[in-house]
């Protein structure tokens, strides 16, 4: 192959996949509906990339190109219609990922929360261990400022992502199972098949599977040793022990491990979620063979990833943190972890849905989370792939909020609320397009801080 064609080029697993492509000298173009940070830094890399459905633009010669696409994408779009129709060779993103990783040491992350953290934290560990590795994340590095890396060694590090049942296309050497929980209805149905994938995951594993302790995944589903972690529970095989916040929210623990106590580490972001996802890219990368103490400085030096607890204002006065939560298991814990961040302070949460099945199915467990906040801003839904359903909207989660302080907005309207209303910590949450007012709120919260400082000498 000489052309490389992604539809749905824009998508964080895609962009990933097309810089890997480019990397390798191949010619990449494709398609997104909408313009985006990720699709602007590929033009920056000279890919192509048009935002109108235009079939002329596939490549002419079909027996040099590999379509590449997301399921995300509708069926009859008119370039995937003349990709099937005309015989290029069509490849779903996970199987091109799958491709990859044979022949090499693949370590994977998988599991419905914590997997973007983790696998992005594994790649961080091995390349600054000197191990190195290449990795496809699910989130924009902020050690490296992309979804990308890229090294001449055998290892790969892939975020193996349950949709649609992508990560069955890996067989991992390690993996790392964070969460087992019902989402994806759409694609499952029940929780029963969510299960029945995990376990076939772990099934296609050949060395170590590192489950999170509670997880339905047993030693009769895998031919791998089966090894857990936790936050809490000492049963398992990797635990921290002492686990504490200092004054900024950064935790402090010692690890225990199966070979014995590793001590004083500090995880690089806050939040106890953060120490649990520590302990679990510890134990991948201790068991693939990165030596203890390397570990422990790469955990340290760990900056995070864009969009999970992402802090942009910290300051005893005013507080601004982001985070791509849209699952309640999701919202549970990162609401957690911001209360010992911000402990004793007023927690104002803005949450756009994501998708109108998600919000059907999980109506009643994202109102039980969000009435852990102590005041909600709830936004409409975002629906991404899925067409409007009959009855479902955010009034569903809304009239279950048991907060007292609670108003359901237009994203349009959100900005003229804000400019009114005080805040201490406010939090967005959200995997649509909730992402677009980071930089306004951000910069609505420095001004604030900037009048009220002003206001305070004027008043000295």
């Amino acid at each position: 192959m000489k052309n490389v064609y992604f539809i749905g080029i824009g998508g964080i697993g895609m962009s990933a996949l097309a810089q890997y492509y480019k990397f390798k000298g191949l010619q990449v173009a494709g398609y997104d509906r909408t313009p985006s940070d990720l699709t602007f830094a590929l033009e920056r890399e000279g890919i192509d990339v048009h935002y109108m459905d235009r079939p002329d633009l596939l490549p002419p010669d079909k027996n040099e190109t590999l379509v590449v696409y997301t399921p995300a994408v509708p069926a009859d779009l008119k370039e995937m219609v003349k990709a099937r129709e005309e015989g290029y060779l069509l490849m779903k993103r996970s199987r091109a990922l799958g491709e990859l990783a044979r022949g090499q040491h693949c370590l994977a992350v998988a599991g419905t929360h914590g997997k973007t953290t983790t696998s992005t934290l594994l790649a961080h560990i091995l390349t600054r261990s000197g191990e190195g590795c290449s990795a496809f994340l699910g989130g924009i590095s902020r050690n490296y400022g992309t979804n990308l890396l890229m090294s001449e060694t055998p290892a790969i590090v892939a975020e193996a992502d349950e949709f649609d049942r992508s990560f069955l296309a890996l067989y991992p050497e390690i993996a790392v199972i964070t969460s087992v929980d019902p989402d994806h209805l759409d694609i499952y149905g029940d929780y029963t098949h969510v299960v029945e994938a995990f376990r076939t995951f772990a099934s296609q594993v050949s060395g170590t599977v590192i489950a999170k302790k509670g997880t339905p995944i047993g030693p009769e589903d895998t031919p791998a040793k089966l090894l857990t972690y936790h936050y809490t529970d000492r049963t398992a095989d990797f635990y921290p022990i002492g686990a504490a916040p200092d004054e900024c929210g950064y935790f402090h623990f010692d690890l225990h491990t199966p070979s014995g106590i590793v001590k004083d580490f500090r995880v690089g972001i806050p939040g106890w979620v953060n120490c649990e996802n520590s302990v679990a890219a510890a134990a991948a990368a201790l068991c693939y063979g990165i030596p203890a103490d390397a570990v422990r400085e790469a955990i340290g030096s760990f900056e995070g990833v864009k969009r999970r607890l992402e802090v942009h204002v910290n300051t005893p006065r005013l507080s601004y943190i982001d985070d791509y939560a849209h699952h309640p298991a999701e919202l549970n814990s990162a609401i957690s972890s911001m209360r010992d961040i911000f402990p004793g302070r007023k927690l104002t949460a803005i949450f756009q849905p994501h998708l109108y099945s998600r919000t059907r199915d999980f109506a009643p467990a994202f109102a039980e989370a969000l009435s852990k906040v102590d005041k909600l801003i709830l936004l409409d839904i975002y629906p991404a792939r899925e067409e409007p359903i009959p009855g479902v909207t955010s009034e569903m989660i809304f009239k279950d909020v048991t907060l007292p302080e609670k108003v359901l907005l237009k994203k349009e309207e959100l900005m003229d609320y804000l400019s009114e209303e005080p805040l201490d910590v406010l939090a967005t949450f959200g995997a649509g397009n909730i992402d677009r007012f980071i930089e306004p709120i951000t910069e609505l919260v420095n001004t604030r801080l900037g009048s009220q400082a002003a206001t305070k000498l004027y008043n000295l």
